[in-house]
C-alpha cells in the first residue's frame, strides 16, 4: 500500500512538474510575441516620425497642414510612409501571432503534427479555398500601397466610397465621407482607385446668362474677376497656373453657359471654386446681368465634363502620309473614263459664294433667256428674220432715210461721194 501511495505521488509530481514547464513555455512564448511584436511597431514608428519630421524641416514648416503650399512630392512622400507604417503594423502583429500559434501548438502537442499529417494537409486545402478572398484582399492592399494609389489623407473615389482615407490595412481600408460616415472597403473588392490629392485638381465653374446678353462683356468681365483672383496675396499660393476660359459649352433659347477654369492645389479645389463663384457673382452684378433659373440649364454629368479643351494633351509625332501610287496605262484609261461619264451628285455641289464685280463690268447675260436691254443707250437687239414661205408675205423694204432740210443761215451739208 506504501509502495502504490509513493508511485503516485512521484507520477503526480512528475506531471506536475512537466505540465509547469509546459504552461511556462507556453506563457514565454506569448510574452515574447508581445514583446517582439511591441517592439518591432515601436521601431516602425519611429521610423515613420522621422521621415515625416525631415520632410517637414526640409519644408520649413512645422505642421501636416503647412505642407499644403509645399511641393507636391513632399506631401506625397509623407502621406506614403505613414501608409507604408500602418501597414507594416498589421502584418506584423499576424505574422508574430501566427508564428506564436505555432509554437505554442508545437510545445503543448509535440507528437500531434506528425500523427495528424493527413487532417492537417486536408484542413489546409480547406483554408486555401475558402481563404482565397482573404489572401486577394492582402496582395491587393499591398500593391495598392507600394504602387502609390493611395495613402493617409488622401481623397479618394472607390467606388462604393468616396471620403478621406483614414486608414489602410492588409485587409481592409476605411474612407469616410462627407457626411461623416465611416467606410470599410475590402481591398480585394477595390476595382479602380480615384486619388483626388495627387498632382494638381481643377475648378470648373459654369455660368449661365440669358440668350441676348453682350457675350464678349460677360467673357471679359470673368477673365477679369478671374485674373484677379489668381493674383491676390490670399490666393496665389493656392493657383497654380492662370485662369482659362474655354467659351460657351451650352446655348439654348433660354441661357448660354460659358465655361471657366483654374488650375488649383488638390486641397484648395473647394476653397478656389467657391471663392471664384463668388466674384463672378459680383462681376455680373456690376454689368446688371440677371442669371436665368437653373431649371433653364441643363449642363451636368458626362456631357458636363466631356468637353476637355485647355488640357494641354502631350503632344505626338504625326503620322506620316503615304501618296497614292498614280495610275498608268489601262487603270487610268479606264479611271478617266469612268470620270467622265459619271453624273454629278446634287449632295455634293458646294454653293460658292458670289464673286463681287466691279462696277463698271457688264453683267453676263442668262444662258437660258433671251438677250434683253443693259441700258438705255445700247442699241436694242435685232430679232432673228424668219425664212421666206409661200404663205407668208414678204414685208415690204425699209424706206430710205430723207435727210432733212438744212436750217436757215446754215449751208447744206456735203453729199457722200
Amino acid at each position: 500500500m506504501s509502495i502504490l501511495k509513493a508511485n503516485f505521488w512521484t507520477s503526480l509530481g512528475d506531471w506536475a512538474v512537466s505540465t509547469g514547464w509546459t504552461l511556462l513555455n507556453v506563457f514565454c512564448i506569448i510574452l515574447g510575441a508581445v514583446l517582439i511584436s511591441w517592439l518591432l511597431r515601436v521601431i516602425i514608428r519611429r521610423v515613420v516620425k522621422q521621415i515625416v519630421s525631415g520632410v517637414k524641416k526640409g519644408q520649413s514648416v512645422t505642421d501636416t497642414q503647412a505642407l499644403v503650399a509645399s511641393p507636391l512630392a513632399a506631401v506625397r512622400v509623407v502621406q506614403r510612409t505613414r501608409t507604408l507604417g500602418s501597414v507594416l503594423s498589421n502584418i506584423v502583429n499576424v505574422t508574430i501571432g501566427i508564428i506564436a500559434i505555432v509554437m505554442i501548438f508545437g510545445v503543448v502537442a509535440p507528437n500531434a503534427a506528425s500523427s495528424l499529417a493527413l487532417l492537417t494537409a486536408a484542413i489546409g486545402a480547406g483554408l486555401g479555398f475558402g481563404a482565397q478572398n482573404i489572401v486577394k484582399d492582402v496582395l491587393n492592399g499591398l500593391f495598392m500601397v507600394m504602387e502609390d494609389q493611395l495613402g493617409v489623407g488622401d481623397v479618394v473615389d472607390l467606388g462604393p466610397a468616396t471620403g478621406v482615407v483614414e486608414a489602410v490595412g492588409i485587409r481592409i481600408t476605411q474612407v469616410r465621407d462627407v457626411n461623416g460616415t465611416l467606410w470599410f472597403v475590402r481591398n480585394g473588392e477595390i476595382l479602380r482607385v480615384g486619388n483626388m490629392s495627387q498632382g494638381w485638381s481643377r475648378v470648373i465653374v459654369d455660368l449661365a446668362v440669358p440668350y441676348d446678353t453682350d457675350i464678349e462683356t460677360v467673357q471679359a468681365k470673368m477673365m477679369e474677376a478671374a485674373t484677379a483672383l489668381a493674383t491676390s496675396p490670399k490666393w496665389r499660393s493656392r493657383i497654380l497656373d492662370k485662369p482659362e476660359l474655354w467659351g460657351m459649352e451650352s446655348i439654348s433659347a433660354d441661357a448660354i453657359v460659358i465655361r471657366i477654369v483654374l488650375k488649383t492645389r488638390t486641397t484648395a479645389k473647394d476653397d478656389v471654386s467657391r471663392e471664384l463663384r463668388l466674384r463672378l457673382k459680383q462681376a455680373t452684378d456690376e454689368l446688371g446681368v440677371t442669371l436665368p433659373s437653373l431649371s433653364a440649364v441643363v449642363l451636368s454629368g458626362f456631357d458636363g465634363a466631356g468637353s476637355v479643351n485647355g488640357a494641354k494633351p502631350p503632344r505626338t509625332r504625326p503620322t506620316p502620309v503615304v501618296p497614292d501610287r498614280p495610275l498608268t496605262g489601262r487603270k487610268a484609261r479606264a479611271a478617266a473614263k469612268r470620270t467622265a461619264t459619271r453624273a454629278p451628285d446634287p449632295g455634293a455641289i458646294r454653293i460658292r459664294p458670289a464673286i463681287e464685280t466691279k462696277p463698271d463690268a457688264a453683267p453676263a447675260k442668262p444662258a437660258a433667256k433671251p438677250a434683253t436691254t443693259r441700258s438705255t443707250a445700247a442699241k436694242p437687239a435685232t430679232p432673228p428674220t424668219p425664212p421666206a414661205d409661200a404663205d407668208t408675205p414678204a414685208k415690204p423694204a425699209a424706206k430710205p432715210r430723207t435727210p432733212k432740210p438744212p436750217a436757215a443761215g446754215q449751208p447744206p451739208a456735203e453729199e457722200a461721194e
